[in-house]
């Protein structure tokens, strides 16, 4: 299957050339991407300010949890809503939310109505990122999407660099409600810029909303979301609660897709997902998601821990690594549109990320300060490719009616990846520590907590054990992540589409 499917013409003919086509469309989901996406490190850099300023220090972690739970749940509700009433239409609606939770936030005098507000933002935000790729895939011609693509990946990790950059300075010279705020001008901007899209009518008609499917995907996302936190805290004593949660996710699960299976108008798109290039897409979502994420939150762990990096230092340290995927991601968009190949991207590239990775798992220590982010954004560029060749394949075989579902259905797909991805490492790196001793994992959430001097009360024969210990599971982290490139690189190697 080598063309766009015949019902699917986009308005090709709108627009003189590649630039102008560019300056219609991609300003509009240009700021809803990095408002989504800058969000949770932005918010996450003010934890510790909202601690102070409201109490409840205990709670705290909800502001971020809340959010999440409420974005992920509501990603396949906009891409469902989308399709029937229109995507424009739903941008806004989206967008209008995400304000009213932002005004909220800002203005919140509790840490209670702080969490019921960033709980409202999430719904919001949950169609920023679903409609600006259901958008793409109506307003532009799939050999031009790739283009899109590329740009729209390297507006995600300026996202993800800039959003801690500006959550701490607004915090430390604003105060930590300025983040909020500061968002209501760019809210403002992106809707008169929505606006300016063409409104094409949706597929019209009465829905029949799945409210049981709904109620069993947030039983089934929230736990899981809560149990990935309680992960990233690094708290052994946490393990039986994690594992609890992580219970209760996979049987609300189980119930989920028996409902889905027997609704009538599914709120997942299970037509769609029997097919294998969209499943096979989705799946290489999920491990991207699952990738990237741990890297983002492990590999600053070992440049603490092991490497004995300084917060500065590590934020110098990944900047590589956060480039690398935003130029691998664009350069792989410009050659889907040069080329019209899509699946041979992922299948090269991120056997070569797997390489890095497994490199890194056996010579990390052994690398300078200058050799550590040479191998790491060598690995990224390439890692960069797996998301834009997930979109254009989900838009291309999805159509025109069900392109929200299906944007909707990628987004879910990452989000949940990221989670268990996350969960899965923690897994093996506590495991590993655990079993070297509890000597070893004590001083290493010591480390975490309070920094490498930790290491310095030791003798010198002790601190050689346990930097031995911690390395090797770190080791066994660098090879699990690398295991999650192999499984994109597999997945793309057998996509049915190799071409638009």
């Amino acid at each position: 299957m080598n063309s766009e499917p015949a019902q699917f013409r986009p308005e090709e003919n709108a627009y003189a050339s590649r630039r102008e086509l560019f300056w219609a469309v991609f300003p509009p989901i240009m700021l809803p991407i990095f408002l989504a996406v800058a969000d949770g490190s932005t918010v996450s850099t003010a934890l510790p300010a909202i601690a102070r300023s409201l109490g409840e220090v205990e709670r705290v972690v909800w502001v971020v949890v809340s959010y999440l739970v409420a974005n992920t749940i509501a990603a396949p509700v906009y891409g469902r809503l989308a399709d029937i009433y229109g995507r424009r239409t739903l941008m806004l609606v989206a967008l209008v939310t995400y304000m009213c939770g932002s005004i909220g936030c800002a203005s919140a005098p509790n840490m209670t109505a702080l969490t019921l507000f960033r709980c409202l933002q999430g719904l919001g935000g949950g169609g920023l990122m679903t409609l600006s790729q259901a958008l793409i895939g109506e307003s532009v011609p799939a050999r031009e999407r790739g283009h899109f693509q590329g740009h729209l990946a390297t507006m995600i990790v300026l996202g993800s660099t800039i959003g801690p950059v500006a959550g701490g300075f607004l915090t430390q010279w604003f105060g930590w409600r300025s983040i909020f705020l500061v968002t209501l001008p760019l809210t403002l901007l992106a809707m008169a810029l929505v606006l300016r899209l063409p409104k094409r009518p949706g597929a019209g008609g009465r829905i029949a909303f799945d409210g049981l499917g709904l109620i069993l995907l947030a039983g089934f996302v929230t736990p899981l979301l809560v149990a990935m936190e309680q992960i990233k805290r690094l708290n052994p004593e946490a393990m039986g609660i994690i594992a609890g949660l992580v219970a209760l996710s996979v049987a609300a699960l189980v119930a989920l897709i028996w409902q889905e299976k027997r609704a009538a108008a599914p709120l997942l798109p299970i037509g769609l997902l029997k097919l294998p290039a969209i499943w096979r897409s989705n799946a290489m979502s999920g491990f991207a998601g699952a990738s990237l994420t741990s890297q983002m939150t492990f590999l600053p762990l070992y440049l603490q821990v092991v490497d004995g990096a300084t917060p500065s230092e590590i934020g110098f340290l990944l900047l590589p690594f956060t480039v690398g995927v935003g130029v691998g991601s664009m350069m792989t968009g410009r050659m889907i549109s040069k080329t019209g190949r899509t699946a041979i991207f992922p299948s090269i590239g991120l056997m070569v990320t797997a390489l890095t990775l497994f490199a890194l798992a056996f010579f990390a220590r052994d690398l300078s300060r200058v050799q550590l982010p040479l191998v790491m954004i060598f690995g990224a560029f390439c890692q960069g490719s797996a998301m834009p060749v997930a979109q254009l394949t989900v838009q291309h075989v999805a159509g025109p009616r069900q392109l929200g579902a299906a944007a909707g259905g990628v987004q879910l797909s990452r989000s949940l990846g990221s989670a268990l991805g996350v969960a899965l490492v923690g897994a093996v790196l506590f495991t590993l520590l655990a079993i070297s001793g509890t000597d070893t994992a004590d001083l290493f959430f010591q480390m975490v907590q309070v920094g490498p001097g930790v290491m310095d009360t030791l003798s010198a024969a002790h601190r050689a054990v346990v930097q031995d210990e911690v390395a090797s599971a770190f080791r066994a982290v660098f090879v699990t992540i690398g295991s999650f490139s192999v499984c994109i690189a597999l997945l793309a190697w057998t996509l049915p589409i190799r071409r638009l």
